[in-house]
């Protein structure tokens, strides 16, 4: 049984040879990097994906503006975003895309993460990532070149006070030697975690330590060939997810016309396409609305009323999984 058929979060997003469909924040599309973020509009929007059935709502983690980059997402904080989104909401699975481990330290980010989880009925799916912002790293006092040792001593450090109580570590980040436990604890003694793209670690790394894959949109052939690799490599279900960026064209019958990570694309071929990520072994997909030109509002309407009936979240009941 797979120790998360019992997170609610997870139950709602996952489940082998299914697919399910996220949101990212902003629920808005924008020109340039930076969001209006109304915060009313946000929240209504939030409320609506929950109720149409959409599986999650993602944040991202983007600590300064470098506007040689671009996008800023939610502009907020994730983690004071998603303890405000999770006032709002009930049922829908909540994550990030990704927390940057590498500038973080371990310990703040287990005990916020845990408290997201606790405050949101265990609704959180954590995505974790190094971070490839060359301008952060100097910002943070943090060494380039130090990601992928930074990056699994948070997961490492993470999943030990998450299980444990008053453990004892001596890491790069950490020396807690002196009797101190964090709380609170995870329910389950631990939260899902998603690790994103390569991270700066072998595939197999990944497939030992986490407890599943985000990666980024790329054509079929390469992600059905990534995805068979990930499987070969686990023995136990966990799940493949990607982001899609999405301009949902007014006409249905819309032919896909490439933009970035993602395609200007009416909703039939759209459904066409999810389902050949389906049938590869894609389990979510989240969309970012971006790069829209129709109504944030009517656009989720669509997917909610025409394209989601075929990706339905799942229950979010507890589940057993083989």
């Amino acid at each position: 049984m797979n120790k998360f058929g019992k997170h609610k979060g997870y139950s709602r997003m996952f489940k082998e040879n299914n697919l399910t469909l996220g949101l990212f924040f902003p629920l808005e599309s924008y020109a340039g990097s930076i969001p209006e973020m109304n915060l009313e509009k946000q929240i209504k929007l939030a409320k609506r994906a929950e109720e149409l059935n959409f599986a999650a709502l993602f944040v991202r983690d983007v600590p300064l503006h470098d506007p040689n980059f671009g996008d800023v997402g939610q502009i907020y904080d994730p983690w004071a975003y998603l303890g405000y989104i999770a006032a709002h909401t009930r049922n829908i699975a909540l994550g990030t895309a990704s927390i940057i481990l590498t500038l973080r330290h371990p310990l703040h980010v287990a005990k916020a993460a845990a408290s997201i989880d606790h405050l949101s009925g265990e609704r959180l799916v954590l995505g974790v990532a190094t971070g490839d912002r060359p301008i952060e790293f100097p910002a943070f006092s943090v060494d380039f070149e130090d990601r992928p040792l930074l990056f699994q001593e948070a997961l490492t450090v993470m999943r030990k006070v998450w299980g444990e109580s008053f453990s004892t570590i001596r890491s790069q980040r950490v020396e807690l030697l002196q009797g101190g436990d964090l709380l609170p604890k995870p329910r389950l003694a631990d939260i899902p975690v998603l690790v994103t793209g390569h991270s700066s670690q072998s595939v197999e790394w990944i497939a030992e330590n986490s407890d599943g894959w985000m990666y980024y949109p790329r054509n079929l052939k390469f992600q059905a060939d990534l995805i068979k690799n990930w499987r070969s490599l686990t023995d136990e279900f966990k799940p493949f997810s990607q982001s899609l960026y999405i301009d949902l064209a007014e006409d249905p019958n819309q032919a896909p016309i490439p933009i970035h990570l993602g395609f200007r694309i009416g909703r039939k071929p759209l459904i066409e396409f999810i389902q050949f990520l389906k049938n590869v072994g894609v389990n979510h997909v989240i969309v970012n609305l971006k790069y829209g030109h129709r109504p944030v509002e009517e656009v989720i309407e669509e997917l909610g009323e025409e394209v989601l009936p075929h990706f339905p979240a799942l229950t979010g009941e507890p589940q057993e999984i083989s």
